[in-house]
C-alpha cells in the first residue's frame, strides 16, 4: 500500500519542512508505518502566520460573507464525495468505522451550519441623542491559530475552523502529529475550492511544540483555539497573556452519570458502557463516573460489568469491533499506569482490564476496567484518565447525588438517568456542567453550544456562540444633526 505524505500548507503551497525533517505516521491497530508527515518548527510557523496576516490585511476575504459561504458549502460537498476519508480516519486514529463515519457526517453538517451563519452576523443601529447615531458591527477578529487534538481530529478541526472562516478570519491549523494525514486530506479538499484566497488557510505539522508555542506567543495571532489537557491549557493562558489574544479552550472532563432508582438498569448500563468506551474512552465527554442509587447498586454492578465485558475490542477497520486501540503506545502506558494504581487503591475491582495478547499484541489496545469506590476524593475519581476506565459510586438521595457529581474541578458534561421528568430538570439545573444530557450521553450537535464550567475551559464551541471567539464588536458613532 502506498505510503501517505502530509505536508505543510503555507500561503497556498504544499511544501516539506525547510530542513527536510519528517516523522512517521503510525497505525495504532498494528504499529505499522502508514506514511510520513513534514516535521516543522518555528520557521514554518512564522511563515504561515505571515501568510495569514497578509491575507487578512490585503484580501477581501474578511468583508465577503457571500464568498465565505460559497467556499464552505463547496468544501462540504467535496468532503461528502470523499467516501474514503472515514477509512483513513480509522486507519490513522484507530477508532471503529462506525465512529469514523459518524464523525465525518457530523463534520460536514457543521460546515454547512456555519456556512449559513456566514451571512447572518448582524449588529444594530440606533439614535442615542437627537441627530446622534450609534452603530455596532461584528467584525472578524483577525488571524486565528487552531491547535487540534488527535481523538476526534476531523470534527474538532471543523468546529473551530468552520466558525473561524465563516467569521472572516484567516487561519493556521496545527494538528496533532498522530492524525496529520487525515487533517491534511480534509484540508486538501478546502484548499482546492475556487474563491479561497492564498494565505487564508495554512497548515503546519510538527512532532514537538515549537509551532504551537509560536502561535500562542505571536502578536500577529489574534485568536487561539485549543482543545486538550487542563495542564497545557494553563500553560497557554500564561504564555498568551502578554499579547492579550482571545482564547477558546476546551480542556478536561470527568463526566458523571447519575442513575436514579426508577431507571431501567439493564438498558442504562448498555448505554453507559458505550458512552465510556467511545473512541476507546479517549473523549473528554466520555462517561467516567457512574453514580447510582444505593438501592440499585448491586444490580448496576452486574449489569455494567456485563455490558463492558461484552464490548469486542479489535481493529477499527473490523466491522465487528466495538472498540479500537488507543492512539499510540505512550497513551497505553500512561493510562495503564493510572489504572493499575486505581486497581490497588479502590474498594472493589469489578472488571480488570489490561493489554490483550495474541493477535492484538502488536497494537495499542487496552480493554475496559470497572471499579467501585466510596470516597469521591480518590485520585481516580478526580483526575481524568483518558481511556476505558470507569468508577462506580453510590448515593442515598438526590442531594447527595448532586453533591458527589459537583465534587470535581471539572465541569464539562454529565448525564441524568430517570423516568421522572421533574427530577431530571431539577438535577440538570443543579449540576455545574456546560452540557447535561437526560437519559442519553455524548449527544452533540452543530446547533447547540458546548463548553465547560470551572477548569474545563473558556468559551463555547458549536452553535451561534461558537462564532463569538472569532469576532470583535465595533461601535461607530456619528452626529449628523437634525433636519
Amino acid at each position: 500500500m502506498q505510503l501517505l505524505d502530509a505536508r505543510h500548507l503555507i500561503d497556498g503551497h504544499w511544501q516539506p519542512s525547510n530542513d527536510g525533517r519528517t516523522a512517521a505516521s503510525i497505525d495504532p491497530a498494528t504499529g505499522e508505518t502508514i506514511g510520513t508527515l513534514a516535521d516543522g518548527g518555528r520557521a514554518e510557523a512564522r511563515a504561515a502566520i505571515a501568510a495569514a496576516r497578509h491575507a487578512f490585511d490585503t484580501t477581501a476575504w474578511p468583508q465577503s460573507p457571500r464568498v465565505r459561504q460559497q467556499v464552505l458549502l463547496q468544501w462540504a460537498d467535496r468532503l461528502e464525495r470523499r467516501t474514503d476519508l472515514a477509512a483513513l480516519l480509522t486507519r490513522e486514529n484507530g477508532k471503529v468505522l462506525r465512529e469514523a463515519r459518524g464523525e465525518m457526517a457530523g463534520a460536514i453538517s457543521e460546515i454547512r451550519y456555519y456556512a449559513g451563519l456566514a451571512r447572518h452576523m448582524p449588529g444594530h443601529f440606533m439614535e442615542v441623542e437627537p441627530g446622534a447615531f450609534a452603530a455596532t458591527l461584528r467584525e472578524p477578529a483577525g488571524v486565528a491559530g487552531l491547535i487540534i487534538p488527535w481523538n476526534a481530529p476531523v470534527v474538532l478541526l471543523i468546529r473551530a475552523l468552520a466558525p473561524a472562516l465563516a467569521a472572516g478570519c484567516t487561519v493556521i491549523v496545527k494538528p496533532a502529529m498522530q492524525t496529520a494525514q487525515i487533517t491534511a486530506a480534509v484540508l486538501h479538499e478546502l484548499a482546492q475550492v475556487p474563491g479561497l484566497p492564498s494565505g487564508v488557510l495554512n497548515l503546519v505539522c510538527e512532532t514537538g511544540s515549537d509551532v504551537a508555542r509560536e502561535l500562542v506567543a505571536s502578536p500577529d495571532v489574534d485568536v487561539l483555539s485549543f482543545t486538550g489537557s487542563n495542564l497545557v491549557g494553563q500553560h497557554i493562558m500564561a504564555a498568551a497573556a502578554p499579547t492579550m489574544k482571545k482564547l477558546s479552550l476546551e480542556l478536561g472532563g470527568k463526566s458523571c452519570c447519575l442513575v436514579f432508582p426508577d431507571a431501567d438498569i439493564e438498558a442504562t448500563a448498555r448505554q453507559l458502557a458505550a458512552a465510556a468506551t467511545i473512541i476507546s474512552g479517549q473523549q473528554c465527554t466520555a462517561a467516567r463516573r457512574v453514580l447510582v442509587h444505593a438501592s440499585r447498586l448491586d444490580e448496576m454492578k452486574r449489569a455494567l460489568t456485563q455490558a463492558l465485558s461484552a464490548i469486542v475490542v479489535g481493529p477499527g477497520a473490523d466491522e465487528s469491533s466495538g472498540m479500537g486501540p488507543l492512539i499510540d503506545a505512550q497513551a497505553v502506558r500512561t493510562v495503564d499506569e493510572a489504572v493499575q494504581r486505581a486497581l490497588d487503591e479502590c474498594d472493589e475491582v469489578l472488571l480488570r482490564g489490561g493489554r490483550p495478547q495474541g493477535a492484538l499484541a502488536g497494537g495499542s489496545y487496552l480493554t475496559p476496567t470497572l471499579v467501585a469506590h466510596r470516597d469521591s476524593s480518590a485520585f481516580f475519581c478526580q483526575e481524568e484518565i483518558f481511556g476505558p476506565f470507569v468508577v462506580l459510586e453510590s448515593f442515598d438521595d438526590e442531594r447527595e447525588a448532586v453533591r458527589r457529581a459537583n465534587h470535581t474541578v471539572y465541569g464539562l458534561s454529565a448525564s441524568v438517568w430517570t423516568a421522572d421528568g421533574d427530577r431530571a430538570l431539577r438535577v440538570a439545573r443543579a449540576l455545574r456542567n456546560g452540557t447535561v444530557w437526560i437519559n442519553d450521553h455524548n449527544r452533540l450537535f452543530a446547533e447547540a453550544e458546548t463548553g465547560g464550567y470551572r477548569q474545563s475551559g473558556l468559551g463555547r464551541l458549536h452553535g451561534y456562540e461558537g462564532l463569538g471567539d472569532f469576532l470583535e464588536t465595533k461601535h461607530i458613532y456619528r452626529s449628523a444633526g437634525v433636519a
